[in-house]
């Protein structure tokens, strides 16, 4: 019997499954395709991606050829910037550039990749599910490969097999929500050196016709144009249609299409993510607007909310119960980055030429405000990784600055691990000797050129970030989960809450 059943092998199914690798779970993966998909789909990630990919030991993997843009326009039918994102001055704290654009069939060939590190997790490719039928202990899945079907058992089935999901049928969970009534052409392309007529990351805001253009990582550009009433979708896929489309923004005679196809999106969430041993994570549990480029993202949350949870109950340091703060969290924030993007929409896809002025109008005028043109301008409408129902530290998530280990500069996560981790200016050996809590990582931070004590892991805290952190936060040590959202600020009050048995409601700290 495996421990989890993952079904679907796109860039949240194999993230989930390399994440439940590193902490030594037995996990079967499953995906209905043979092959990596091979368009791209998929086009940005956030900061907290790249972290996320770094717990599961492949963010240089998967980061090869990315690109991070330094700003981000809003223009206007014209041409005109009337918002600008300066990416470049934002600094959210977490390890890497705040957005950055890559290539999903390039994503989904490193993830697959990083499951060759796990003796204990297998893929099945080819192989579809078509049933589940739950018991007091297991979850019994039927899984179809070549005409053939075979029960396997699990612990737990992960539902990672996106919006169509089945995985989500066969559970019985429904979902609610709206699907927008504007389809849009996406058109991905390879450009030559010097072909770009549009170098820089850019939402038209035309009242004509709203797009989306960007350069892409290595070499690529991704062009999005929104519809009008009573185009045919199929006629918009049309070469001669395209060329004339991209021509204002790249040389058409020096641009391959790979991609272009019509696509309408969703504004859904599922009923409940939790089917007793079933769980879903992705597009099977939520979709949303593409404005802010977190559908993905909150994807690959999913995967980092739930996978350290299961660990923890099959090796017997959790009850249940730990698994139900999955949804009570992450539910809240999806919700609000559904909202976010459903706002950016509206000012985006504003279709009436004299509303557009306005907007125009208010937008630059608001932006005369300095601090209001700080918030647009550093991103800050952006929803914060905060866990609900929380008092500040706790149910943040811990910066990640570079720290120094014996002389050489590493980013603060390839220190902690997977695991839980206990960090800061107080962390002693005899803080390791008392813990009582699951299995962490002991670190201690000091400042730059002290000594460091052999019997504990120990960081120079480089460029005074974490230093920093602590005095504002009037604690010298800190407990983190490993998703590295914060657990506790002091050692006493923390054990019985992290030990086994513990309860729904300090589980979803």
């Amino acid at each position: 019997m495996y421990d989890v059943v993952v079904i679907g092998c796109g860039p949240v199914g194999a993230l989930t499954a390399n994440l439940l690798g590193a902490r030594g779970v037995r996990t079967l993966v499953v995906e209905r395709g043979t092959e990596p998909h091979g368009q791209p789909r998929a086009f940005s990630c956030d900061d907290e991606a790249l972290r996320i990919y770094q717990q599961a030991g492949l963010r240089a993997e998967v980061a090869e050829g990315m690109y991070p843009p330094s700003r981000a326009e809003y223009v206007n039918a014209r041409g005109r910037v009337f918002a600008e994102i300066a990416l470049d001055e934002v600094d959210f704290g977490l390890g890497a550039e705040p957005l950055h654009f890559f290539d999903q069939p390039a994503l989904e060939a490193a993830l697959r990749r990083g499951l060759d590190r796990f003796p204990h997790v297998t893929l099945r490719t080819g192989t579809e599910l078509v049933g589940l039928r739950q018991q007091d202990d297991r979850v019994v899945a039927t899984l179809r490969h070549g005409g053939r079907d075979t029960e396997v058992e699990a612990r737990y089935v992960l539902g990672a097999d996106g919006a169509r999901s089945t995985t989500r049928t066969a559970a019985g969970i429904a979902l609610t929500g709206s699907s927008a009534a504007e389809p849009w052409l996406a058109v991905s392309g390879e450009v030559e050196p010097g072909a770009t007529r549009v170098a820089t990351t850019r939402f038209v805001c035309d009242w004509r016709r709203p797009a989306f253009v960007s350069p892409g990582a290595g070499g690529t550009h991704r062009l999005e144009f929104m519809l009008r009433d009573g185009e045919d979708p199929k006629a918009m896929t049309d070469p001669a249609t395209v060329r004339e489309l991209v021509a204002p923004y790249v040389d058409p005679d020096r641009f391959t299409v790979t991609r272009a196809v019509v696509y309408t999106f969703h504004t859904l969430v599922a009923d409940r993510w939790r089917a007793g041993r079933v769980f879903l994570l992705g597009d099977a549990a939520h979709q949303m607007p593409p404005f802010l480029g977190q559908g993905l993202c909150s994807g690959l949350r999913d995967a980092a909310n739930l996978t350290w949870r299961i660990a923890q109950v099959l090796r017997g340091d959790a009850d249940d119960a730990l698994l139900d703060g999955y949804e009570a969290e992450r539910r809240p924030h999806t919700e609000e980055m559904t909202r976010t993007s459903v706002r950016l929409g509206r000012v985006f896809l504003v279709r009436d030429r004299f509303a557009a002025a306005l907007r125009d109008a208010v937008l630059r005028a608001a932006q005369a405000v300095p601090r209001v043109r700080r918030a647009v301008r550093h991103f800050e409408f952006k929803p914060r990784p905060v866990l609900p129902g929380h008092r500040a530290p706790v149910g943040t998530m811990f910066p990640q600055p570079d720290v120094a280990v014996g002389g050489t500069r590493v980013p603060l996560d390839d220190v902690l691990g997977a695991e839980f981790a206990v960090v800061g200016p107080g962390v002693d050996a005899a803080t390791a000797l008392g813990w009582r809590g699951p299995v962490s990582r002991f670190v201690r931070v000091v400042p730059p050129g002290s000594a460091a004590q052999g019997d504990i892991t120990t960081v120079e805290d480089v460029d005074g970030a974490l230093t920093a952190w602590f005095a504002e936060h009037g604690t010298d040590v800190v407990v983190l989960r490993p998703d590295r959202f914060v657990h506790a600020t002091t050692v006493a009050t923390r054990t019985a809450a992290t030990g086994r048995g513990y309860g729904a409601s300090s589980a979803q700290v």
